[in-house]
């Protein structure tokens, strides 16, 4: 398949899924000064295009250094990715949990939620078919993140428009959706490593 600049930045915007992290991104910030939050998502959502741009650039190459395989990337993403779903379905009781009195930093908000394995494939995919429109495929991932800092620095507005239990709803409904997708990746992976051996 070939793709074009617009459907590069659907593809992109599609695995990155903005709107589908707002719950992530709410829970994560929860004990963040509401000042601050803005400029926590706008940190995280340039650490996460830094990681994309950079895997878009060199990351076949630092894959194949470390002895890395696809395998191991979607494998290892998809336990990740498990455990983050797991979180969204069964949060632990407030008091049960020794939550980071700090803001979040790369993780869960960067990585995974943003520049998870999948769009950390994508990218390297884009690349690996026309390395050629390299700039085109740089210009398709600005706009993504761009309207991921959009959709995230609004989310609270999202929230309060939409009410607090349709939002934790739309949370265990996403986490059930991450759960089948990871059990999904780590079914392929396997069944991937299984060919090979």
């Amino acid at each position: 398949m070939t793709y074009t600049f617009a459907s590069a930045t659907i593809l992109l915007l599609l695995i990155t899924d903005p709107f589908g992290n707002i719950p992530i991104f709410a829970s994560a910030l929860r004990h963040v000064p509401v000042a601050r939050r803005p400029w926590v998502i706008l940190r995280e959502v340039l650490i996460a295009f830094g990681l994309l741009l950079t895997f878009m650039f060199v990351g076949d190459g630092f894959l194949r250094l470390m002895n890395l395989s696809d395998l191991s990337l979607q494998i290892a993403g998809g336990v990740v990715m498990f455990l983050i779903a797991l979180r969204m379905i069964f949060p632990p009781p407030p008091g049960e949990v020794l939550e980071p009195q700090g803001e979040p930093l790369i993780v869960p908000l960067a990585i995974p939620a943003l520049a998870g394995p999948s769009a950390l494939a994508t990218v390297m995919l884009l690349v690996s078919q026309a390395p050629e429109r390299r700039l085109e495929w740089v210009a398709a991932l600005s706009v993504t993140m761009a309207v991921c800092a959009v959709v995230l620095v609004l989310a609270e507005r999202i929230q309060r428009l939409v009410g607090a239990r349709v939002v934790m709803a739309f949370e265990r409904l996403m986490g059930l959706i991450l759960v089948a997708i990871s059990v999904e990746m780590m079914i392929r992976g396997v069944k991937a490593l299984a060919k090979q051996l």
